[in-house]
């Protein structure tokens, strides 16, 4: 047993912190995904792992940093997006809400790390040094030219990099990348360029989201993509089963998420079966309800003839596709399965 006196501040930092350990990383290492199905486990935020039958673990957007911590500084730094998109200056009060549930330095088995954009909560400098320090293979860090940029400032080796733009397609072992368009419009006000007035950006360069083919099932990852009825285009083009959206409540005088209406309008464009909500989770500034995706969907699915589903997630929880598609809403295990297996060290049973 601990001493008073040997506690820091230190040892209680590495003893509490990630809050989940290893936890997560090793029921990833453990799962054995069955035949013509894909496993999924929700990160924080944006970040999702795949695991496909055959063994191939796709990394998408895992972030492990924090928002703000200190109300030193009053304003936001110059150039930030929500300060070019509103004029702002005031610091935003964006404090992490969702916890830490894997360790980027216990992985020891991911086939491709993926980006799809450059903004600090979907590429993260924390899991580049893990996977070069401790993945023996060569994978690729994959993602469009600005996240390439950052990977490679930060020390990944450029021959590991790999730079996407929407139509590339990229094999990892039995599974395929393909990038789409992005409809990213916060990332198209933040800079570079210093100044956006009258300039004509580029999206591709910036952001993409990604379409995964596995054995199991395709999955579409839209980054921080705002609704666009450009989605509808990408449903015809791809069979879809499992759709992320990035849903938030935005703050008077932004517009950086999508609403309920917007992730329901997005799932009937692409023609998913699944629509899962994600980021909501992490910003305390930007948190929303995701009941009212809920009771819209109700609201309009018999009338509107919705061919797709609604999944609540919780962070660090697990998802199989095709075995979880009716579910509507998601537990953690709950577990004492086990309970009345063995003998109780009770008094009398009537305490039970």
């Amino acid at each position: 047993m601990a001493k008073i006196n040997e506690i820091t501040r230190e040892k209680w930092i590495l003893d509490s912190f990630p809050e989940w350990g290893t936890w997560l990383n090793e029921e990833i290492e453990e799962e054995i995904v069955e035949p013509n199905s894909f496993a999924m486990w929700w990160l924080g935020c944006v970040g999702i792992w795949i695991k496909s039958s055959e063994n191939t673990n796709i990394c998408i957007d895992l972030w492990c940093g924090n928002g703000k911590r200190t109300k030193k500084t009053k304003n936001m730094v110059a150039g930030h997006q929500m300060a070019n998109m509103a004029g702002v200056r005031k610091l935003q009060p964006n404090l992490r809400a969702s916890p830490f549930v894997i360790d980027p330095f216990a992985i020891k088995k991911v086939d491709a790390i993926l980006s799809t954009h450059y903004h600090n909560d979907h590429i993260d400098i924390n899991v580049a040094a893990a996977v070069l320090q401790n993945i023996k293979e060569p994978i690729p860090f994959i993602g469009p030219k600005y996240s390439v940029e950052k990977w490679i400032e930060w020390g990944v080796p450029a021959e590991r990099c790999i730079i996407v733009k929407p139509g590339d397609s990229i094999k990892i072992k039995d599974v395929e990348i393909i990038a789409v368009d992005s409809f990213d419009r916060t990332c198209l006000v933040t800079t570079p360029p210093d100044d956006l007035r009258n300039t004509v950006p580029d999206m591709d360069v910036k952001a993409v989201n990604y379409i995964i083919k596995t054995s199991g099932g395709n999955i579409y990852h839209s980054g921080d993509s705002h609704y666009s009825i450009y989605f509808a285009k990408h449903g015809k083009d791809y069979d879809i089963d499992v759709a992320f959206a990035s849903y938030g409540e935005n703050p008077v005088g932004i517009a950086d998420k999508m609403t309920s209406v917007d992730v329901l309008r997005m799932a009937e464009a692409l023609r998913c079966k699944v629509i899962i909500p994600i980021h909501y989770d992490v910003w305390t500034n930007f948190m929303a309800d995701t009941r009212e995706i809920e009771v819209l969907y109700q609201m309009k699915k018999d009338r509107l003839q919705y061919k797709f589903k609604p999944f609540i997630w919780e962070v660090g929880g697990k998802y199989v596709y095709p075995r979880d598609k009716d579910l509507i809403q998601y537990h953690h295990p709950r577990g004492f399965e086990d309970c009345f297996e063995h003998e109780q060290n009770i008094p009398f049973r009537a305490m039970l």
